[in-house]
C-alpha cells in the first residue's frame, strides 16, 4: 500500500512553466495548498493527509509543486530569479491557469509566507488564509533584517545526498514520528532532478542581493501590509517545532492581532503531517463558513 492515496496528480502550463500539482475533489470552493522549502518538498509529500480530507469535506484542493521543487519545470526559464516573489508570482500563474476566480490558501513554513504575500498582492482572489509554523513569516515581519538572509539548504546542512535529506526530515519531526521510506525516496528523487540545484542557486543568489540592496527588502517585507490585511486568517503552530520554535509563534501572535492562533501539543514543524486529524479539523472548520456561503440555498 502506498502512502500517496486519495488524490490525483496532473500538470498544467502556468505562464510557460510546466507545473505539477496534486489534487482531490471535483466540486466546492477551491483551496490552494503551499508546501515548505525543504529539499524534495512537493504538494503530494506535504499535503497527502489534507488533500483527501478537504475533498471529503466538500472542497476542491490543489497542492502545487512550487518553483525549484517537486516535479515542476526546473529549466532556466522557471528558476526563481527574484526569490520568494518568483514563488508568489508562480502561484498566481497556477491559479490563473486553472481559471479559479477565488481561492482560500493553506501554507506551511515558507509556503505560509507565499500564501500571505499572494493574499497581499491579490486580495480580490482570496477568501481565507491558514498559516502553519513559519520562520519565514516572522523574518519578513521585520522592518530591516534581524540577520542576513542565508540559504536554507546551507542552514540545514543539505548536500543533495540521501543521508542529508534523511537527517533533515527526522530533525524536522517529533521524536515519535516514523517517516515512510517511500516518502524519503520520493523527496530524494525530486531534489536531485536535473536543474534543481541550479534553480536553488538562482534563489539563493537573489537572497544575497537582498542582503546588499535594502530596496529589495521592501518587496519581501510584510510588516506593514499583513497586519492590515482584511482577509480572515488562522495560524497553526506545533509546540514541539524545532525548525520554527514555538516562541516565534508567540511573537507573531503579538504582531498579528487580526489572525487567530492555535498551538498544538506533540506536534513539530510540519503540523499537517505530524497531527493530521487535529490540523485537518482546524482547517476544515475555519473554511466551513466560506463553503456554506458558497452553496446556494435549496
Amino acid at each position: 500500500m502506498t502512502i500517496f492515496e486519495g488524490f490525483h496528480n496532473s500538470y498544467v502550463l502556468a505562464n510557460g512553466v510546466r507545473t505539477h500539482y496534486s489534487w482531490a475533489g471535483t466540486e466546492g470552493p477551491a483551496v490552494i495548498l503551499l508546501h515548505g522549502a525543504g529539499p524534495g518538498a512537493c504538494g503530494a509529500a506535504g499535503w497527502r493527509h489534507m488533500l483527501p480530507a478537504l475533498a471529503k469535506a466538500g472542497f476542491r484542493a490543489y497542492a502545487v509543486d512550487q518553483l525549484s521543487m517537486g516535479l515542476t519545470d526546473a529549466r532556466p526559464h522557471a528558476w526563481p530569479v527574484i526569490g520568494h516573489q518568483s514563488l508568489v508570482n508562480h502561484v498566481h500563474d497556477f491559479i490563473e491557469a486553472l481559471c479559479l476566480d477565488e481561492v482560500s490558501l493553506v501554507g506551511n513554513s515558507q509556503g505560509a509566507y507565499v500564501a500571505a504575500k499572494y493574499a497581499i498582492d491579490h486580495p480580490e482572489k482570496v477568501n481565507k488564509v491558514v498559516y502553519i509554523g513559519s520562520n519565514t513569516m516572522y523574518q519578513a515581519m521585520q522592518e530591516v533584517p534581524e540577520r542576513k538572509l542565508r540559504s536554507f539548504l546551507e542552514v540545514i546542512g543539505y548536500d543533495y545526498t540521501e543521508e542529508s535529506l534523511r537527517n533533515f526530515m527526522y530533525r524536522n519531526s517529533t521524536d515519535e514520528t516514523v517517516i515512510p521510506e517511500e516518502l524519503i525516496q520520493l523527496r530524494h528523487r525530486a531534489a536531485t532532478r536535473p536543474g534543481i540545484k541550479e534553480s536553488n542557486q538562482a534563489f539563493d543568489a537573489y537572497l544575497a542581493r537582498i542582503n546588499e540592496e535594502p530596496k529589495l527588502w521592501d518587496r519581501y517585507c510584510i510588516k506593514d501590509s499583513l497586519p492590515k490585511l482584511k482577509i480572515p486568517g488562522l495560524f497553526i503552530w506545533g509546540n514541539q517545532d524545532t525548525v520554527a520554535p514555538v516562541e516565534t509563534g508567540y511573537k507573531l501572535k503579538e504582531l498579528l492581532q487580526n489572525v487567530k492562533f492555535e498551538f498544538i501539543e506533540n506536534c513539530g514543524h510540519q503540523a499537517q503531517t505530524d497531527q493530521p486529524e487535529i490540523v485537518n479539523k482546524f482547517v476544515i472548520d475555519f473554511l466551513a463558513v466560506e463553503k456554506e456561503q458558497a452553496v446556494p440555498a435549496q
